[in-house]
């Protein structure tokens, strides 16, 4: 398989006293992405620090591109790309001036950094503003700037701190197929978001920590099945008894259902939904019941997401 793009074993690192990370560790392979998901101050910045060489451990360690994070510091710093959380572009250089910067601090030749530099002003929607101080673009224009700026060179592996904040959903769907080309180039991506659909669409594994420890890791697929199966939602008629659609479908559920008097829906949750539909129309025939809406919703990564960081907080989920 080779050597992974990213490996963390047993990642510790304390602030006072407060214990940022406990014990944190995962892997991510060349071409792969993983989705870091966590609660705000659960530790995603700190780790992907750490990973970054901008801050060193505690304890454990960690290589990135088959290089230690600590003691060849320099090397890894060569072969990455990263944005953080917030852009970091240089506001008095063009947009343009920017990129070739970057290209060149990454050792790109004057003309090729000029080249990457045109290419990914086209690519993230910024030609138009290439001329223009970075001072005078709008949140989202300097957010995209700062992503460009991370994949200049074209790094082995590359770190993206929540990237898609302040995009609009045409800038999301733009960065999200470069980082397909990226990945399927062979470069490793580590990714911290607040959206779970991005973790959905873009990640091949995810790892949820919250209060500095890893509390699930394993395919999107893997973690929803984690938090139950499917959830049926059926909507009485108004002025019907939402409480016997729960009596006539409970045997189908795979627990107790869930009656909301006030809003007259039934959730009840199923093994298998698809399966199961014709049985819910035949015992609702059956019982002479006639229905406003039925809905099948599968779980989510929100649903993960709240699931986990609740049970780790000692909540209930």
């Amino acid at each position: 398989m080779g050597e992974p793009a990213i490996a963390a074993e047993g990642l510790t690192k304390r602030f006072g006293q407060v214990r940022a990370l406990e014990g944190v560790g995962f892997e991510v392979r060349a071409g792969g992405v993983l989705g870091l998901l966590g609660p705000n101050g659960s530790g995603k910045t700190t780790t992907v620090r750490i990973l970054a060489t901008l801050l060193a451990p505690d304890g454990g360690r960690a290589r990135v591109a088959g290089l230690d994070v600590v003691r060849q510091a320099a090397a890894v710093r060569r072969v990455i790309g990263l944005s953080g959380q917030y852009a970091a572009v240089d506001p008095y250089l063009t947009g343009r001036e920017n990129l070739r910067m970057c290209g060149r601090l990454g050792g790109l030749s004057r003309d090729a950094a000029r080249r990457r530099a045109d290419e990914l002003l086209d690519r993230f929607g910024l030609g138009d503003g290439a001329g223009r101080q970075a001072r005078t673009y709008s949140g989202g224009m300097r957010r995209r700037l700062d992503v460009a700026a991370s994949v200049v060179t074209q790094p082995a592996v590359l770190f993206l701190d929540e990237p898609t904040t302040g995009l609009d959903p045409r800038g999301r769907l733009e960065l999200w197929q470069l980082l397909g080309e990226l990945t399927a180039q062979g470069a490793g991506l580590l990714l911290t978001t607040q959206y779970m659909e991005e973790a959905d669409r873009l990640a091949d594994d995810v790892v949820v920590i919250d209060h500095g420890r890893v509390v699930a890791a394993g395919t999107p697929g893997e973690l929803k099945a984690r938090v139950g199966g499917d959830r049926l939602e059926i909507q009485a008629l108004p002025g019907d008894d939402p409480g016997r659609l729960a009596r006539v479908l409970a045997p189908v559920g795979s627990g107790p259902p869930a009656v909301d008097a006030a809003a007259g829906r039934v959730v009840l949750a199923v093994g298998d939904g698809p399966a199961i539909l014709a049985d819910v129309a035949a015992r609702l025939a059956a019982a002479g019941l006639k229905i406003a809406d039925l809905a099948l919703r599968r779980p989510t990564l929100d649903d993960v997401f709240l699931a986990l960081t609740s049970q780790a907080r000692g909540t209930p989920s």
